[in-house]
């Protein structure tokens, strides 16, 4: 069961372009939960040998700790798809790129760093579908049920986070955060700031 983080941690906070970010989950916290996902994914498709599918960019911090923590026959490869830039989506999906692999009869297991609104996570879906695979799940670092407005259950989740617009981990700030341990929250200094952080769109 995916932890469901609601507090932050206070501390330094760190800017990046014209944002600010705060610390809300330690890099421990999130070590633990992609800890407790590779065991529930162990135990789900051990002899299944799964294909993973990484969404690039972001996933790819993910996608390898993932990765190194299941001792089970698999198999990963990694694909992207551009739907939104900086803080804000621009409401497109582009066609997905990079998917080469033989689909038809495999368990199909498709990585993402964040899944809120979920226009993204549909899209991919449906277009690995098209394939005819024995199986398809998701499984995400971080998931916003608040944003979620789709009907797809994300069966596999680290953890569940509120609203707000984040970094670190693999997600970014126009390019920016992505190296940043655990995961970073925007600060919010009045309506201008929670405008921009309303939708980090995945």
């Amino acid at each position: 069961m995916a932890a469901d983080r609601r507090a932050g941690t206070s501390g330094m906070s760190i800017k990046l372009h014209d944002k600010e970010f705060e610390l809300f989950i330690s890099e421990a916290e999130v070590n633990a939960a992609i800890d407790a996902l590779a065991a529930t994914l162990r135990s789900a498709y051990d002899g299944k040998c799964p294909l993973f599918l990484g969404v690039l960019n972001g996933a790819f911090f993910f996608a390898a700790e993932l990765l190194k923590r299941l001792d089970i026959e698999c198999e990963i490869t990694f694909v992207k798809v551009a739907s939104y830039r900086g803080t804000r989506s621009t409401g497109t999906v582009s066609e997905l790129i990079g998917l080469s692999e033989r689909l038809e009869g495999r368990h199909i297991v498709v990585l993402e760093d964040i899944v809120d609104t979920g226009h993204t996570i549909r899209h991919i879906l449906d277009s690995v579908s098209e394939h005819h695979p024995a199986s398809v799940s998701v499984a995400a670092l971080l998931f916003k049920p608040d944003a979620y407005e789709q009907d797809i259950p994300i069966e596999h989740v680290a953890l569940r986070i509120p609203n707000a617009f984040v970094v670190g981990s693999g997600l970014d700030h126009d390019g920016l955060g992505r190296n940043l341990p655990g995961i970073h929250r925007i600060v919010e200094h009045g309506t201008a700031s929670n405008e921009a952080a309303e939708k980090h769109n995945a």
